[in-house]
């Protein structure tokens, strides 16, 4: 009779602590629908502590930076040296309760792995928990990760603000009890130079995971961005029976427009191949002024464009200005766009790639090559130079809502991989 294959060591007792992790997490910040982890907020400083104290059981060293981004670490045989793995701990209003925190539970579950069975990694391993990667919160991309590596710029301190309450980033850093003036200056805990590899372990968000019946994917690159979140169409609000179509100036028509006409555009682009997706993700008239019975005078929207080609990103934001010259200029509308955001496209590094995917090979795990539409913190480390991958795990219904579904098992696989990847010797992490 055959036998099941034995489970490597530590991995039971570290997936039955993610699992409470998991259902702790959801007990702390739940928020019917779904969980709501702010940014510098109650329930990312709990979610923090909870990460803490679960390491605290194999006396992991635990520390914070200036941006009160929090680094967990067991000691490795090269302590010269580190491995980071993690994401962050914040969600969206109402998110789910997978989105960053999967990645930040893997690593600590793979330190319980690595704990119970009494092995080492090849170097330290640091779990890192990172702040403030939703910017719903504050309209930044990646200010943890960018904190963590001294490449915040200084003046986001004091011109970014929270959406809820109006105020700074370097005043929330402060109240939360960091140092943003040290964040100012580049203070930073990680040591670029020190980094063998940083691994963001993630829930895919969105279906091909799932439609190809596949547990785990290996990130090839991540899209960058575009973004104006607070753009508007003034036009002239008048009476809907008596103004004539030649002398209207409707600032929804005009928006209509240009919504097909990058839509249209999105289409084209597809075609003929290139990366790109378009997003109008909010869109509204003035409910102080609007009214049924009258031309709208004015809209709000928000624009969000991506792709992993920057020359794409760079044709697509300059078709945004002609079609806004254009329709503006045929329905006696005007444009403001308002303040740009955005991030550049970042590629992941494929002979840690090569590794992870050796890994699941030889634990059994299917994965397939894959980019990532969704912005991550692992792209600010590429950015930087350092090594960076990122796993994919199977998820269901999507993120950034309620719904979110991860099977366990899928879960175990990724830990199964990466647990996998740490028992290789020093020199296969030598990508640099």
């Amino acid at each position: 009779m055959a036998t099941a294959a034995a489970q490597p060591p530590g991995l039971a007792e570290a997936g039955a602590l993610a699992r409470r992790l998991f259902a702790g997490l959801l007990r702390a910040t739940g928020d019917a629908p779904g969980v709501t982890r702010v940014a510098y907020g109650d329930g990312e400083t709990r979610a923090f502590a909870m990460m803490a104290e679960a390491a605290a059981a194999w006396n992991a060293e635990t520390v914070f930076d200036p941006a009160g981004n929090q680094f967990i670490t067991l000691p490795g045989d090269d302590r010269s040296r580190r491995i980071v793995i993690g994401s962050h701990l914040d969600s969206v209003p109402h998110g789910g309760n997978f989105d960053g925190a999967a990645g930040v539970i893997l690593g600590i579950a793979l330190q319980c792995a690595l704990s119970a069975s009494g092995r080492k990694p090849p170097f330290d391993l640091t779990v890192a928990c990172l702040r403030a990667e939703e910017s719903c919160w504050f309209p930044h991309s990646y200010i943890g990760s960018k904190t963590a590596l001294g490449l915040l710029a200084p003046e986001v301190l004091d011109q970014v603000k929270s959406s809820r309450d109006g105020q700074s980033l370097g005043s929330h850093i402060a109240a939360a009890g960091f140092d943003p003036e040290a964040v100012g200056r580049h203070r930073t805990w990680l040591v670029p130079d020190e980094i063998v590899a940083f691994i963001e372990p993630h829930i895919e968000q969105a279906p091909l995971l799932l439609s190809q019946g596949l547990p785990v994917g290996v990130v090839t690159g991540i899209r960058g961005s575009f973004r104006y979140r607070e753009a508007r169409c003034i036009g002239e609000y008048s009476h809907s029976g008596a103004m004539p179509h030649d002398l209207r100036r409707d600032a929804v028509l005009a928006t209509a427009r240009l919504v097909c006409a990058m839509e249209d555009y999105w289409v084209r682009m597809a075609q003929e191949g290139h990366d790109l997706t378009v997003t109008f993700g909010q869109l509204a008239t003035d409910p102080a002024q609007d009214s049924f019975s009258k031309v709208s005078g004015e809209t709000r929207f928000c624009l969000d464009v991506r792709s992993q080609d920057e020359a794409m990103l760079e044709r697509a934001e300059q078709h945004l200005f002609r079609a806004v010259a254009d329709i503006g200029a045929a329905t006696g509308t005007t444009f403001e766009l308002g303040p740009r955001s955005g991030s550049e496209p970042a590629r992941m590094d494929d002979r840690l790639a090569a590794l992870l995917e050796a890994s699941a090979q030889t634990r059994g795990v299917a994965t397939r090559r894959m980019g990532s539409g969704a912005g991550h913190d692992a792209a600010t480390f590429a950015q930087a130079g350092i090594p960076t991958a990122m796993l994919f795990i199977r998820n269901e219904h999507g993120s950034h809502n309620p719904d979110e579904h991860m099977e366990f098992a899928d879960f175990e696989a990724a830990l199964s991989v990466l647990d996998a990847a740490l028992s290789r010797p020093r020199e296969s992490w030598e990508t640099r």
